[in-house]
This record gives structure tokens, sequence and C-alpha cells, in this order.
């Protein structure tokens, strides 16, 4: 029973000294100390400061598997600064001490209610397995602050990282632009890097591919110490407005020794046909409501089920297409009730989306979970799950509010079953819209999908598509099929 006692009282004295919350709230009885305070949440990813986790004790050391900086915070538990107090300290590595470079270099600076310094560990080379990083605190200008913890069992005054395997990848976060199609015109677009990237080898690795149908000259920004994402420049060349005719060009991804392209691997840019509309028909606000994040859309589509064709149903988040005020297509939304007009907020007046309200995973876009057997339902993995542009309306007579053409979006989509195991599909498609009764409205469309392994050429099949969940059954149609395939 004393036994039990003693672990007791020496768990609370381990939180009260480790404990990384305010510190300088603790009783001013406490002597001043400087510690590392590096923190993990449950899935080991590192919390940074200025966020704070009062449930869980900081570690002295950690696998890092990333090349992204690495922030590690250094907390000082005091009562009360009355001047600047700087601490020292060192750096060493079991490595090639080139390989890495730490900001500040070796002092540390807290003053007035700035408690929590940060170290900066960026990497700009590879490093061999085994490797590992180690810092330590050494002194303070002020003699009574304390290296380390007031304890022997978790004093944090050392911090190493060992660095273990790293998967560099990259994707893209958009996979489509529109442009106008005038010389000079300019887009922005980001390649994303999860777990970071090293300048030296991307900036002369050829980690595009390209398939032009007009001529665009590509820069990029400089690195500088974002090692998240690179911002590409891309500028036309040439003038392709003709109304008539749609131009695309396509950037795709590809792997190279050092980096694996995954999730949405291609970007389209393209220059539509050009459609005389009238923006108060504003087809789209039938099939959103963007006052309610979690507003869903219906659907049933012409699928193998056990064998036999039938209606199969499916449903997903919907929401408008966000624009600029100078698109053509854009139709004010709100105007936030102010006179201010850079706060305004515009919607396409003719496309709609499907995407989650917030979050890391997916919706089901025209019920393509049902396509597949093994499909990832994470976004990194699967984003063609979320197709955020998705269907275009055509009101009849360019004016039409009830009826008119709809159009899939083509483009292509990224589906896979893990981040080495990833497709990209090529989508497409046509049909008619129409208010079939008072408020409710249908949308009838043959949706395709194109990849060769995956489908052998094309595939398609018959969608209906509702504003509301109250709606007939569709007839069943004499027509094939498909049936869901293992990617």
């Amino acid at each position: 029973m004393n036994h039990i006692k003693f672990i007791s009282i020496l768990s609370i004295v381990l939180v009260l000294f480790s404990c990384s919350k305010d510190d300088y709230r603790l009783d001013t009885s406490v002597d001043p100390f400087v510690r590392f305070n590096f923190i993990v949440n449950s899935n080991n990813i590192p919390v940074e400061y200025p966020v704070v986790n009062t449930t869980t004790l900081p570690i002295d050391t950690y696998e890092n598997q990333s090349i992204k900086i690495l922030k590690i915070p250094v907390s000082l538990t005091t009562k009360g600064l009355k001047e600047a107090v700087t601490v020292n300290f060192s750096s060493s590595t079991s490595g090639d001490i080139n390989s890495f470079s730490v900001e500040p270099k070796n002092t540390l600076l807290f003053e007035g209610t700035k408690l929590t310094d940060t170290i900066y560990l960026s990497f700009e080379k590879r490093w061999a397995e085994k490797q590992s990083i180690t810092l330590q605190l050494e002194n303070a200008s002020d003699p009574e602050i304390h290296i380390g913890n007031l304890n022997t069992y978790a004093p944090n005054k050392t911090f190493t990282i060992n660095l273990g395997k790293i998967s560099t990848i990259y994707t893209f976060p958009v996979s489509q632009y529109l442009v106008k199609g005038e010389v000079g015109e300019t887009i922005d677009f980001k390649v994303n890097f999860p777990n970071g990237f090293i300048p030296s080898e991307i900036e002369n690795a050829n980690i595009f591919k390209f398939q032009n149908g007009f001529e665009y000259s590509l820069t990029h920004d400089d690195f500088g110490d974002n090692r998240s994402s690179i911002t590409y420049h891309l500028t036309l060349l040439e003038d392709i407005q003709n109304d008539d005719a749609r131009y695309e060009s396509k950037i795709t991804l590809v792997n190279t020794p050092n980096y694996i392209a995954t999730g949405s691997t291609g970007l389209t840019i393209v220059k539509p046909i050009k459609s005389p509309r009238d923006i108060q028909a504003n087809p789209a606000s039938k099939f959103t409501d963007p006052t309610n994040a979690f507003y869903l859309t219906y659907g049933e589509h012409w699928f193998n089920n056990n064998g036999n064709c039938s209606w199969m149903t499916f449903n997903a988040l919907t929401f408008p297409v966000v624009v600029t005020k100078d698109n053509e297509n854009a139709i004010l939304y709100s105007d936030k009730g102010t006179a201010n007009p850079n706060d305004d907020i515009y919607h396409d007046a003719f496309k709609i989306g499907f995407n989650v309200a917030s979050g890391t995973n997916t919706v089901n876009s025209f019920g393509l979970k049902r396509w597949f057997s093994n499909e990832s339902n994470s976004a990194a993995i699967s984003p063609g799950f979320n197709i955020t542009s998705a269907l275009e309306f055509f009101p009849a007579n360019g004016n039409s509010k009830t009826e008119g053409t709809v159009l899939v979006i083509p483009q292509d989509i990224t589906i896979g079953s893990s981040a080495t195991n990833t497709h990209v599909i090529a989508i497409s498609g046509e049909g008619t819209y129409k208010e079939i009764s008072n408020g409710l409205y249908e949308i009838s469309f043959e949706l395709k999908l194109t990849n060769d392994k995956l489908f052998g050429g094309t595939v398609s099949t018959q969608y209906r598509m509702y504003n509301n969940k109250t709606y007939p059954k569709p007839a069943a149609l004499s027509i094939p099929c498909p049936k869901e395939v293992t990617l």
C-alpha cells in the first residue's frame, strides 16, 4: 500500500515539473528552470508552439521521418522576468554535420512574457540510416536559472532526434484551372510536399511531363524557408480566345529517384468553349445551399448489383464554386452586410462541386466509391472522390430558369488503394436538367470513365441526380451496366 502511495506522489511531482501550460503561473516558490518542451499528439505529430497540450508530457527523443523544418520549443519556467535572459545550447550529430542547419545558431532569448523560444532544424541533405542529432541546453545568462527540470528522472535538458526512413512525395492540391486565353495571362499553382523537400534535389529535377495544347512559360518562386510547397507561375504566350474552341494543356507529376508522385498527380489548364448565358438564371443555386455546410444532393446510377443491373443510390455534400468578381459567370452571393466590396462573395452561376465540409476525408461524388472494391477514403490518396468543380449547366436559350443541358466538366481525377497504388481516371459526360415538379430538379446524364488498366478503355453508365431526398424512382433501363473493379 505504501508503495502505491509513493508512486502516486511521484506522478504528481512529475506532472508538476514537466507541465507545459502557463509555466510561469506555477507556485512562485519553484526555482526558475529551462527545458526542452517538445510534445507530440497521439499520431506522433509534433504539437507546434503556441498550441498548448495540457495532457501530454514533453519527450526527450523523437524519430523524425520528414525533411520539413523541425520546430523544437524550449520553455522557461519562472515567476517573472525583470530583464531578458539568454540560454546557450549546443548541437551534435552522429552523421554528416553539413547535412543539417540550426537556427538560431546557439543562443535562445526569453524576455517579458515571451517564455518560449524555438530551435528550427533544417535538413540540407538526405541522411544516412541510424543518424541522430542531439541538442543540449548548456547554461543561462542568469545563474539562478536551472538547466533542465528540477528532477533527475525527466530533466529534458537534452533532446535527441533519431533520423528514420523518409518518404518524400509530392502532389497537386488543385487539379484544374481555367484561363481566359489572353496573351500574358498568368495563373499560379502549387506543388505540395507533405514531408518536405530538399531544394538542391528539386532545382534541376524533371518533375513534370507536359501535354500542351497552347504555348506558355513556366517559372517558380524562390524556395526560401518554405519546404512544404513550391508555387509555380504559368504565363500564356499566345492568344487562345476563340469562343467556339476548347483549349487544354496538361501537366503531370512524374516519379523521380527521390520523390514519388501521389494523390492528385495531374493538373489541367483549360480555356473552355464560351456559351452566352444569363447569370440571373443561376441554375447552380438550385442544387446548393451555402448556409448549410452539410447540404446533400441525391443520386442514382445504373450499376451492377449482385449480378443484376439496377438503380443504386448515393449522395454527396454539394457546394457552389467560389469565384472572383471578374469571372464572367460570377453572381454575387453575399456582401457580408458591409459597404466594402473587397469582402463580397461570388459564386459561379453555372457550376457545382462535391467536397467535404472540413477535414481530410472524402465524399462520394457520382457514387464513385461503388465503382471500386478496395479504395482508400483518404483525400491524400483518393483526392478524386472530392470533385470541387464537377457539373456545369447551360440554360435553354441561355436564360431558362427551369431547364437546359448539363456537362460533366472534363478532368482527370486520382483514386487509389494506397499511396503507392493510385490511378488517374479521365471523366466526362453530358445530359440535361429540368424542374420536374415544384422546386424539384432532376439532372439526367451519362458519366464516362476512362482508364486503360482499370477498364480497358472507356466505360459509362446513366445517372440521375436530385436536389431533394424525396424524388420519383427512375424507371429501369434496358442497357448494360458497369461493375465494381479492384484497384
